[in-house]
């Protein structure tokens, strides 16, 4: 590992510890030549999730999307972030577990819906209203009928 400090192309490994999730390793290193220490993180180089968009068009998967359409549809309610950012985690990992490359975003949003219906109604009802764009208020009164008769 090449020293940011001095461009040493050598450096030893002081001490290495595995990240809360368990998926990144952390290496404090330091380097022979000028002794000063850095923090290394070694994780799997994994091939990037593609979403397929409505119109066809394919972007890199960003679980910050989903973060911040969970926040907006739970806006003023009891919600926490870091439950919003399980549900966004969980989608992920359900996501690369897969083996698929390529995700239509229709998916992703049925799964952050099915997520939200058993946390909070009214969250999924705004949730679905802006994924399937309801066009008016009926729109509306069919999805909360669905829901009820679901109960």
């Amino acid at each position: 590992m090449k020293c940011p400090f001095c461009g040493n192309t050598d450096s030893k490994v002081m001490d290495s510890r595995p990240t809360e999730e368990g998926t990144i390793i952390r290496r404090r290193r330091e380097c022979p030549s000028c002794k000063k220490r850095f923090t290394t993180y070694e994780r799997v180089d994994e091939l990037p999730l593609t979403v397929i968009k409505k119109s066809g068009m394919r972007e890199v998967f960003d679980p910050h999307k989903i973060i911040n359409g969970l926040i907006k549809a739970c806006e003023k309610r009891p919600i926490s972030i870091d439950d919003l950012q399980n549900i966004a985690n969980d989608i992920e990992k359900e996501l690369k577990n897969t083996m698929e490359q390529e995700i239509e975003s229709r998916r992703i949003g049925e799964m952050v819906m099915d997520r939200l219906k058993e946390m909070d109604e009214v969250a999924y009802v705004r949730f679905a209203s802006v994924y399937r764009q309801f066009k008016d208020i009926d729109s509306y009164i069919e999805e909360i009928k669905k829901l009820k008769n679901n109960k």
